[in-house]
């Protein structure tokens, strides 16, 4: 073998957990002599692709790594004052280096699992806190997927909690200020459109004047506006309040260090971006979205909040609170479709915000804001006949001009971007990166727009002491405070910062110390070589509005993973916006309810769903506006046909889309996917298959050649983004060519001007377009026969895992030929009735082995579904398997009568540190019991922080902000 192909196959075997004699054992195991003959007896033949995947060849590691670094410099780092919700911003580089570099932090999955995940979820509270103080509201969320999203999400809360209520019924109008941001306009309209509600597009101070007689249920304004300035909203807010009209405030957070906060003048939700934190632009993200209310919302509230609860020795212990798992429990009822929100960032955010502290806040905001007022000085003084239209303002300055065209040439000759809003009016966004050097460039700019003598700008000084009064109202100052909370004042120094991010991340389990077996979550190895391009320059600090042309890496990557991606599933149209997966639903929901539009066929608003389906899906169709009919299963975990024939038939001429996941939730290849998919095109419906599972198809199966209509991918599942304990994710949705008009698209980017009906699901145009440059990294770091080789070792280990667990657990669905796909489900239910042992108990007790639990409960109650993927070896797979077999013997001592059912060490797990050293021991085990069960447990221990935590207390005081 050549050296060259030595090289190119190192990352596979990288990337791919068990070695080539584990695999051969494990087949050996299964009693299949061939990968081949393992395959063929697994995945239905008839669906099966006949040719490999046309891709580019594998690449090494070091060959990637200079590839990426080539193309990042085809994108043109300008200095960007466009503002549109994006600005640069410094991460310090204790946080970059120790958060988002950092396996700990970017690897552990959402923390179901609250005894192994205390480090984040403090993390989390901090942000939450965060954001209370500085809107001015009682309660936050953990955070959204961009500020559009979550202005969208707003006014959805507050239409069903009033819908809900029977306060309003569907002749209502939602109210959008004319000064939002136009991506949030458009998101907001997207909104609207599937759920029917009617919309009024107009200044805040029409709202009276011309709408009085208009039922309005909700109305969204910005503070400050899209175009910088500061309105005095008190007459608005006044006339919402006596009209049961809830008020929504985008709000810019940097600027609240100053500004009186939205939850001081009326205020009902608060919403924005984080990413002014210290999170770079990335060309459109990921960021973290905020969301803050009163607490009579608490129940509407969409996301996942964090609560302070208590353990079983009344020790603090932090929980996801109420929304925990609301979509499955929920499913259409749920307040919205989240799942992967965006954890990592709001983490980084936190963290800014306790580097800083409240005085380093004000002090940042204070600079932003004299050096704004410092450039309206210079500009008005200096340069002949130039306005500054802003009466009020905090970073950005509305100028009006006759010279746009001179500027636009000038500007981009002096790499340069500004807002250009149209023939006459520009404006211009300071930022926390803002210095002198950048006031006298962008002067420099004017003056060459406007041939004037430079030598002018010596005559007018800025002088700071006669300018001391901020630009806004003096009202509108901040007098409240906000950051009181002593987690806030004791980490300023980089040393006791990096001491705190250690002492968190010490009490959560991540890829770092264990296999992660969640079922439908896909935790595989994140590499280090896909990561790199996150911390790059040339990729970071992107705006994500600026021309084409300064973006030529961006679109690279974006034109090249689209290839890749329609190539892998071998549909013929793609958009990359939404930025998860449960978007990614409401995304290929929306195509397909435009389409039905397009037809004359508005009727059709019936989304079929199998009972077993991820709990998003039906919370996805409610959000489109569509109704839910549930599909029975069968024994074997397939769609029930005669169920789903004569729910069709009821509904033919209603019927929308059928829902499917393939495989199954079960966990099984369903035979008769082909038959079930021409059922539902028989009738004039679509199908749109949920991604989750596409870790069992690629370079075996093709989505589209099943005759599916739409597919979503979780690129930080399958395509190796990683969780970053909650997110960032991403969601793209692939299409068959007859939906390819309906694709999402965006007021920033070129469109056809006829398409009066524009589908837009994202703040930005790519969604979270930083990432994307790691699931291109996983295409061609792997090839095709790497792809398909990673699916292959995912279903054989699931297979492996199965033989191994089936003489003590029972299996509760097999396909065709007594085999699994990807993952496989265990039935915990019978050890409830015989010790009252629940399958809660057993995850708790993983945690004593240092393993985080498969899912629990989802798809079937009282259940564990396990995905090992096929980043695991054989050897840690075998650790995970002794794992349960020996709690299976633990379970049997209880069935024994050696333990009591209220007594023993699964009721009892997770048993800390602390538990384990007191003097005392009150338990009818060993203390060598409880801590290492198995011999190789002491190498690798692993130490809840917190005992057992009691999920009811959190929940009946429910506490989300630091105390």
């Amino acid at each position: 073998m050549k050296k060259d192909d030595v090289r190119k196959k190192k990352f596979y075997h990288r990337h791919i957990g068990p070695s080539c004699n584990e695999i051969n054992n494990m087949l050996k195991e299964l009693q299949y002599s061939s990968i081949n003959n393992f395959v063929n007896q697994t995945v239905p033949k008839q669906i099966r692709l006949k040719k490999k995947l046309n891709l580019p060849n594998s690449i090494s590691e070091y060959q990637y790594l200079n590839h990426i670094y080539r193309i990042s410099k085809k994108n043109k780092t300008y200095r960007s004052y466009i503002g549109l919700g994006y600005k640069n911003t410094i991460t310090p580089s204790v946080i970059q280096r120790n958060i988002l570099e950092n396996p700990s932090w970017y690897t552990p999955y959402t923390p179901y699992q609250s005894e192994i995940s205390q480090g984040r979820l403090e993390a989390l509270i901090n942000f939450q806190t965060m954001i209370s103080d500085l809107t001015g509201m009682k309660i936050s969320n953990a955070s959204m997927l961009d500020e559009s999203t979550a202005a969208a999400d707003a006014m959805f809360m507050i239409y069903q909690e009033k819908i809900k209520k029977r306060k309003i019924d569907n002749n209502y109008h939602f109210f959008i200020s004319d000064e939002i941001l136009p991506q949030t306009f458009a998101v907001l309209k997207t909104r609207c459109f599937g759920l029917g509600i009617h919309i009024i597009n107009d200044s805040h101070k029409n709202l009276k004047k011309k709408y009085n007689n208009k039922k309005i249920f909700g109305l969204i304004i910005s503070y400050p506006s899209s175009l910088g300035e500061i309105h005095d909203y008190t007459e608005t807010v006044q006339y919402a309040k006596c009209h049961n009209i809830s008020v929504i405030v985008a709000t810019d957070l940097l600027s609240l260090s100053l500004l009186k906060p939205p939850g001081e003048w009326g205020a009902d939700v608060v919403i924005g971006s984080s990413q002014s934190f210290g999170i770079p632009m990335g060309y459109g993200g990921p960021h973290a979205a905020f969301f803050s209310t009163h607490e009579r919302y608490k129940r509407f509230l969409p996301g996942r909040i964090i609560g302070i609860s208590v353990d079983r020795k009344n020790k603090k212990a932090f929980r996801m609170a109420l929304q925990t798992r609301e979509q499955h429990i929920k499913r259409e009822k749920a307040t919205s479709n989240i799942c992967t929100s965006q954890v990592l960032p709001a983490i980084m955010a936190s963290m800014y915000a306790l580097y800083h502290g409240k005085k380093g806040l004000i002090e940042i905001a204070k600079c932003i804001h004299e050096y704004a007022k410092k450039l309206e000085f210079l500009l008005i003084n200096n340069i002949n006949h130039i306005f500054q239209v802003n009466t009020f303002y905090f970073d950005t300055l509305r100028i009006k001009t006759d010279f746009i065209s001179n500027i636009k040439k000038v500007s981009e000759r002096k790499k340069t971007n500004f807002r250009y809003v149209n023939k006459n009016h520009l404006t211009i966004t300071l930022d926390e990166t803002t210095c002198q050097e950048d006031i006298n460039h962008i002067l420099s700019i004017f003056y060459e727009a406007y041939n004037q003598d430079k030598k002018t700008y010596k005559k007018i000084k800025y002088h700071t002491n006669i300018h001391d009064k901020y630009k806004f109202p003096s009202f509108l100052k901040r007098t409240s405070n906000f950051l009181e909370h002593k987690v806030f004042h004791k980490f300023h120094s980089e040393n006791e910062l990096i001491r705190y991010i250690k002492r968190l991340e010490k009490k959560d389990i991540s890829l770092i110390h264990s296999m992660i077996p969640l079922g439908s979550c896909t935790m595989k190895l994140n590499a280090s070589s896909e990561l790199f391009s996150l911390s790059q320059h040339e990729w970071k600090n992107v705006h994500p509005f600026v021309p084409e042309k300064q973006a030529m890496g961006y679109h690279f990557v974006i034109r090249k993973l689209k290839k890749y991606l329609k190539e892998i599933t071998g549909f013929s149209g793609i958009s990359l916006q939404p930025n998860s997966g449960a978007q990614g639903e409401y995304a290929g929901l929306m195509v397909i309810k435009h389409y039905h539009h397009s037809l004359e066929e508005h009727q059709r608003n019936i989304a079929l769903i199998p009972s077993s389906s991820h709990g998003t899906n039906p919370a996805s169709a409610n959000m489109a506006g569509m109704k839910v009919i549930l599909i029975d299963t069968t024994r074997n975990g397939s769609i029930d046909r005669n169920d789903l024939l004569k729910k069709v038939q009821e509904n033919k001429d209603l019927l929308s889309v059928l829902m499917i996941t393939y495989p199954s939730t079960y966990g099984i290849y369903e035979e008769n996917i082909q038959e079930i998919i021409n059922i539902i095109h028989k009738n004039g419906g679509q199908v749109y298959m949920d991604g989750a599972n596409m870790n069992a198809q690629v370079g075996l199966i093709k989505p589209a050649y099943l005759g599916v209509d739409v597919c979503h991918l979780n690129l930080h599942k399958t395509f190796a983004i990683p969780h970053g304990g909650g997110g960032p994710g991403m969601g793209p949705i692939c299409v068959a060519s007859h939906l390819k008009p309906f694709l999402p698209n965006h007021p920033f980017l070129k469109r056809n001007k006829k398409d009066e009906k524009i589908l837009t699901i994202s703040s930005s145009p790519y969604g979270s377009s930083l990432i994307l440059t790691i699931s291109y990294a996983y295409i061609r770091l792997l090839g095709p026969d790497g792809l398909k080789k990673c699916t292959e070792i995912s279903v054989l280990n699931a297979n492996y895992i199965k033989k191994k667990l089936m003489n003590f657990y029972n299996i509760l669905y097999v396909g065709k030929n007594n085999t699994v796909a990807h993952e496989l489900i265990i039935d915990c239910r019978i050890f409830n009735r015989s010790t009252n042992i629940g399958v809660i108990d057993i995850a708790k007790r993983m945690m004593d082995y240092g393993f985080h639990a498969p899912t629990i409960s989802f798809p079937v109650e009282g259940c564990m579904m396990i995905e090992p993927t096929e980043s695991e070896s054989k050897e840690e797979l075998d650790r995970f398997i002794e794992t349960l077999i020996n709690i299976r013997q633990e379970i049997k001592e209880i069935e024994d009568g050696k333990f009591s059912k209220e007594n023993n060490v699964l009721k009892n797990a997770p048993h800390s540190i602390e538990i384990l050293t007191q003097n005392e021991w009150k338990y009818p085990y060993s203390r060598e019991k409880a801590a290492y069960p198995l011999y190789w447990i002491k190498e690798r221990k692993f130490w809840p922080s917190v005992n057992r935590v009691n999920d009811g207390y959190g929940d009946r005081n429910l506490i989300c902000t630091c105390i």
